[in-house]
């Protein structure tokens, strides 16, 4: 998958170009306006990365990543190794090299918004570069953000006899969600209001992150681009998960295409 072929730009577009593609792309696929749920979350993934500086540059520039060991499902190990330079023997002013130390190693893993929102716990195997088989036991706590790098003190290698084991570094990516965008603690949700209920007033049923059916009181006159706040049904915050952001709701209003020359006419009649 190419980002650029996604969002149907070229390499060189700059990020207003992108932002408008993204907006374009959005628009097309949303689930909830008929698109296609998997090409939303593409779409989603692919600005995500090129309208970041430092990750479009990675995108665009790959590094080699190393050794890959295979894992359980949805859990996927990368290994950097790196060894330190100089002369084994010392330089040239008898200077002895610095001891070997066992090195850390950098894993990475992909979860959900859902399961960033609940918290999660990941049991998997992973091969050492001593080549012992491991098994770590890692708990993601809630309200954990995208480019998260949780510290795993003295479970990396441990190749290097009589020096104290390396570290592992978890990097935890968040991946696109077709509903809920997040900013901080808060999620951002696009609700879609017919002209008439934003005209006359409605409770309007939505849906939270963790599946609560709850409504909100659409006055009468809402505007469209109006943003509602239901405070307590955002992220967790990742130091005290008992606090918790703002769902935003983005009021998108609609217009029906399918009137009849009936209904047509009462409007003309009601606009005069």
């Amino acid at each position: 998958m190419d980002h650029y072929s996604t969002l149907g730009v070229d390499r060189n577009a700059g990020p207003d170009d992108i932002k408008l593609a993204y907006r374009r792309m959005a628009n097309q696929h949303h689930p909830d306006r008929g698109g296609d749920k998997a090409k939303f979350q593409e779409v989603q993934a692919a600005y995500e990365t090129l309208s970041d500086p430092q990750r479009r540059q990675q995108y665009d520039n790959p590094q080699p990543q190393g050794f890959h060991f295979g894992g359980p499902q949805g859990f996927e190990e990368m290994f950097h190794h790196a060894f330190g330079g100089g002369h084994p023997f010392g330089d040239i002013f008898g200077r002895r090299p610095p001891p070997m130390r066992n090195r850390n190693l950098n894993l990475q893993t992909q979860i959900t918004l859902e399961e960033a929102y609940h918290g999660k716990d990941l049991i998997a195997n992973i091969t050492l570069p001593s080549g012992r088989d491991q098994v770590l036991e890692i708990k993601i706590p809630a309200g954990v953000s995208d480019g998260t790098t949780l510290r795993l003190a003295g479970m990396g290698d441990d190749s290097v006899p009589n020096s104290p084991r390396g570290d592992i570094h978890l990097s935890v990516h968040v991946m696109p969600h077709s509903e809920f965008q997040r900013q901080g603690d808060d999620l951002v949700k696009n609700l879609y209001v017919s002209c008439i209920d934003a005209i006359l007033g409605k409770n309007i049923p939505f849906t939270t992150i963790d599946g609560r059916s709850l409504e909100v009181n659409i006055a009468p006159g809402t505007q469209h681009g109006q943003t509602l706040a239901v405070q307590g049904h955002g992220m967790p915050n990742v130091s005290n998960a008992y606090m918790k952001g703002r769902l935003l709701l983005n009021i998108n209003i609609t217009i029906p295409t399918n009137l009849n020359e009936y209904q047509k006419q009462m409007l003309r009649q009601i606009n005069l």
